[in-house]
C-alpha cells in the first residue's frame, strides 16, 4: 500500500476513537451542554473515562466547581444540535432550551441527563490532577442509563475540519465473524 506524507496535525482524521458526545453540567442554578469528541476509556473497573474539556470553555469552571457530569451520547440524527452546541457559548444561553433538549434528573450527580440522547453516563471525578496543565479530567461513571433499542444505533464520530463521519453497521456478529452483509 502506497503511503503519502500527511500532516500530524490532521492525525485525528484516522485516530478519534469514540462518538461525539454532549456533555452536560450543572453548578448551583447554571447548567450547559457542550459537544465533546475527545475522550477516551481508560479502564473498566471502576469505570474511567478521560475527557479533554478546554478552559475557556463554560462547562470547564462548572465541572471544576461541581466535580460532576453527564456523558450523552446522541445518535446522527442529533447532528444539527451536537453542531450548533459546539458553535455557541453557554455563559451566552441556555442551550437546552436554544436546541430543545430535554434536561432529565440524574440518580447520581447533579448535572442533566439528556433525554434525546440513546445513553447518557453519569459522572463523578476520579482524578483532576491533568487538569492545570493539559486540561484533562478523569471521570468515574457511577450510574449508566442506555436506551433498550436500538442496540447500535448510529453515531457521529468527528475528524477535523468540520466533518463528521458516521458509524452505523456493526460487521462482526457477537461470536466475532466478519459480515459482509452488513457493508453499506
Amino acid at each position: 500500500m502506497h503511503k503519502i506524507d500527511f500532516p500530524v496535525s490532521k492525525a485525528r482524521k484516522y485516530l478519534e476513537p469514540g462518538p461525539v458526545v454532549l456533555l452536560s453540567s450543572q453548578f448551583e442554578d447554571q447548567r450547559d451542554i457542550m459537544t465533546l469528541g475527545w475522550h477516551t476509556i481508560l479502564e473498566f473497573s471502576p469505570s474511567l473515562v478521560g475527557c479533554m474539556i478546554a478552559g475557556g470553555n463554560h462547562s470547564h469552571e462548572l465541572i471544576r466547581q461541581s466535580g460532576q457530569c453527564v456523558i450523552n451520547v446522541p445518535s446522527a440524527n442529533l447532528v444539527d444540535s451536537v453542531v450548533a452546541i459546539g458553535n455557541s457559548h453557554g455563559d451566552r444561553l441556555d442551550k437546552f432550551d436554544a436546541f430543545t433538549l430535554t434536561p432529565e434528573p440524574a440518580s447520581v450527580v447533579n448535572a442533566p441527563l439528556i433525554d434525546e440522547c440513546f445513553a447518557s453516563f453519569e459522572c463523578q471525578l476520579y482524578d483532576d490532577s491533568m487538569v492545570d496543565n493539559y486540561n484533562f479530567f478523569i471521570f468515574e461513571i457511577v450510574k449508566a442509563h442506555v436506551a433498550a433499542t436500538p442496540e447500535f444505533p448510529p453515531t457521529l464520530h468527528y475528524t477535523g475540519e468540520g466533518r463528521f463521519s458516521v458509524m452505523s453497521n456493526l460487521l462482526l456478529d457477537k461470536r466475532g465473524d466478519f459480515k459482509p452483509e452488513m457493508l453499506i
